[in-house]
This record gives structure tokens, C-alpha cells and sequence, in this order.
């Protein structure tokens, strides 16, 4: 008895001894920083960065090993969080991330980059016949328009005409000259085509979706005009309700090459 009354005497001196080590050690504790960097592992947000330098992830960051071990398990915890996320995330609202194409509504159904007969071009030709220099000469047979030159020559335009029952002759000017005009179509249009189920605005701005295209040559006080086009491909047929249409890079050089008051042809 008298042995174990010292041994334990001796144990409680001692927890006694540990404990006041323990009180001393933690006595003063550093202030708890949180880096400005939220995106950061938590162990790195508990820490500040030396002094000029960045916390990017754990590049450049020596850890001790088991610290190490920490992160790597926290940035597992994290991937596995950023997994549950995006999967509560509705199917329709990821959606929203992907480009989209809005088509327009006087968008043409088909595609401006198809091909037409390369006749059609513009190129430079010989003329004989019995109109001036300067003069727009319209074959609607075989769907070109003429701007006639000197020398013998004419530069030729491949142009859509009127359908059959809208095509016309005649001699007119031209009036005035529009970019990018905007649309109004006549009442006889609007009701001609709603009975085919198709519903024409009452007026349209200029613009690439607008039918009458990048430019318009107007033709006297009639509703005629020579214009560009939304729908390339039909340039050589009879396909407008009597106005000339033409490419959009045509109707922009013949723009340029004629004045109001120029004399057309329409044959």
C-alpha cells in the first residue's frame, strides 16, 4: 500500500505537469485568416499567402505530408460536390448554355449559300442594239438586265422577273434610289397571298431578312422596282410579282453605276 500510494501520487503530478504544458501551449492561439480566394481547397483558405505571392490551387505550395493527404482528400469532396450540383441542375437550364440559332421569320426556307447558274454572274459583253451608253435594258426572256456601255459592250446581270401573269414591258427612269430599303406591301398583295395562308406584315424595316434586299432602284410612280434579294437562288426564274430582282452584290455595283433619272428598258 505504501508502495502504491507514491506511484500515484507521482501519475497525478504529472497529468497535473501535462495538463499546465497543454494551458501553456494553446494559451495564446494565432487569429483564425480566411483567404479572399473562396475558390481555394479550405485548408489553403485558412492560411495567407507570403507576401507577393498568388495561391493558385497547390501549385507552388509545399504542405507537409499529411497536410497533403487533407487536400487531396478535400478536393475529392469537392469534385464529388460540383458532381451532385450539376446534377440537380434541370435538363431545360443547361440547355440554355449551348449557342442558339433563332431563325427569323421572313427568313427564306432555303439556304443563301446555294449556287446559281454561273451565267447569271455579272460579266462584260458585246451590244448591238439601238439603245445609248448609260441606258438599263431588261431582257426578260432570258432573264438579263443590260447596262449599256460604249464601245460596242454592256455589263450583264442575271435577274429574276415577274411570274406569269405579273410580267410587263415598258420604258421607264428611275425615280430614287434606296439602301436597304424598307417593305410595304400593296393591299392586293396582302390579301393575294393571306388566301394562300401566308400573312405579310404591313411593313417591314430594311435589312438582310427584308425581300427587297440591300438596295432598290424604284421605277417612275410604279410599285416596280429593281432590287436585291433574301433568296439568291431564284435569280433567273419568274419568280416576283413584277418587280426585277437581282443578287445583292449586283444590285449594289449597278447601284453605284447609275443615277436617278436613268433611263430603263423592259422588254
Amino acid at each position: 500500500m505504501k508502495r502504491v500510494l507514491p506511484l500515484l501520487a507521482a501519475t497525478i503530478l504529472a497529468a497535473g505537469t501535462l495538463a499546465a504544458s497543454a494551458n501553456d501551449r494553446y494559451g495564446e492561439r494565432p487569429p483564425l485568416v480566411v483567404s479572399p480566394d473562396l475558390s481555394a481547397p479550405w485548408v489553403l483558405q485558412l492560411q495567407r499567402a507570403p507576401e507577393g505571392q498568388r495561391v493558385r490551387g497547390l501549385r507552388g505550395v509545399r504542405l507537409a505530408p499529411a497536410t497533403r493527404t487533407v487536400i487531396r482528400r478535400d478536393r475529392r469532396a469537392q469534385q464529388q460536390v460540383r458532381v451532385r450540383q450539376r446534377a440537380q441542375v434541370p435538363h431545360a437550364t443547361r440547355q440554355v448554355e449551348r449557342p442558339v440559332q433563332v431563325a427569323s421569320a421572313a427568313a427564306p426556307a432555303r439556304s443563301a449559300a446555294v449556287q446559281i447558274d454561273p451565267k447569271y454572274l455579272p460579266q462584260t459583253v458585246d451590244y448591238a442594239g439601238p439603245h445609248k451608253p448609260g441606258t438599263i435594258v431588261i431582257d426578260t426572256a432570258t432573264k438579263f438586265l443590260y447596262l449599256v456601255e460604249t464601245g460596242g459592250q454592256a455589263r450583264r446581270y442575271g435577274v429574276g422577273v415577274g411570274k406569269e401573269g405579273f410580267q410587263w414591258t415598258g420604258t421607264e427612269t428611275i425615280s430614287r434610289k434606296r439602301h436597304w430599303p424598307d417593305w410595304r406591301p400593296p393591299a392586293e398583295m396582302i390579301a393575294r397571298e393571306k388566301k394562300k395562308g401566308r400573312i405579310l406584315p404591313a411593313h417591314m424595316p430594311g435589312g438582310p431578312a427584308n425581300p427587297l434586299g440591300a438596295r432598290a432602284l424604284y421605277l417612275g410612280s410604279t410599285l416596280y422596282r429593281i432590287h436585291g434579294t433574301n433568296a439568291p437562288w431564284t435569280i433567273g426564274g419568274n419568280v416576283s410579282s413584277g418587280c426585277i430582282r437581282m443578287r445583292n452584290e449586283d444590285v449594289m455595283d449597278l447601284y453605284e453605276r447609275v443615277k436617278v433619272g436613268t433611263k430603263v428598258v423592259v422588254v
